[in-house]
């Protein structure tokens, strides 16, 4: 006897089956949408913010930002990034950061990104003894393409723990604050050697002090 033909069921991804599909945001926090990323143009500095996922310690820990500032300096050092990505700013707060890059062109900010992703949270990781993912969502990016821009993206991302209600004596220590030379008043020069690299580009570097050297006292507001 001949066996009969066998019908082949086909799994589909998605759909009803538990678990299945894009994980949902928190409430409050819309994820960033998978979309074509927008071409990037070396002149441009970019404001980019890291989402950590929930239920991990607040990242605003010594520990932690030991490792993670060893790992913001080695992703502008690497040989992948040559000299043509660089963060030049930073912050970290309890369950997010952000930075401000500088990048050649659009794969070099692409892959750039990925490294400064892969580091800081392989840093996250080895500082609490865990394993497992650190980031909640993609990173979210924003060309600066004004010095009002760039300015306004400084001071949000320096003085990003006011916004969160925190105590700052003077500079918030877990950022590049400590090593950035454009606030009108005279501040603590940090020690240790600077995690982060100088603008290369005439926005980053001189175009933003056209609109006034960044106040210890100033607040962070969206950027615009």
């Amino acid at each position: 006897m001949r066996n009969g033909q066998q019908e082949f069921v086909f799994r589909k991804r998605g759909g009803a089956r538990k678990g299945a599909g894009r994980k949902r945001a928190l409430p409050g926090r819309p994820r960033v949408p998978h979309r074509t990323r927008m071409d990037h143009k070396r002149a441009h500095p970019v404001h980019v913010t890291l989402r950590a996922r929930a239920g991990l310690p607040p990242l605003r820990d010594r520990g932690i930002f030991a490792e993670a500032r060893d790992a913001i300096a080695m992703a502008s050092r690497s040989r992948a990034a040559s000299s043509t990505f660089r963060v030049v700013e930073f912050s970290i707060q309890n369950d997010h950061a952000h930075f401000i890059v500088e990048a050649h062109d659009k794969e070099t900010l692409t892959r750039g990104l990925r490294g400064l992703v892969i580091r800081f949270a392989r840093a996250v990781n080895r500082a609490l003894h865990v394993r497992g993912p650190v980031w909640e969502d993609r990173y979210h990016a924003r060309e600066l393409t004004t010095p009002r821009a760039v300015r306004n993206a400084i001071v949000y991302v320096l003085m990003n723990a006011k916004k969160h209600r925190m105590r700052i004596a003077q500079v918030d220590h877990f950022s590049s604050a400590p090593w950035f030379g454009g606030f009108a008043q005279r501040i603590d020069v940090a020690i240790e050697p600077s995690p982060v690299f100088a603008s290369k580009t005439w926005l980053g570097a001189m175009g933003w002090r056209r609109r006034g050297l960044v106040r210890l006292d100033e607040r962070p507001r969206i950027p615009a």
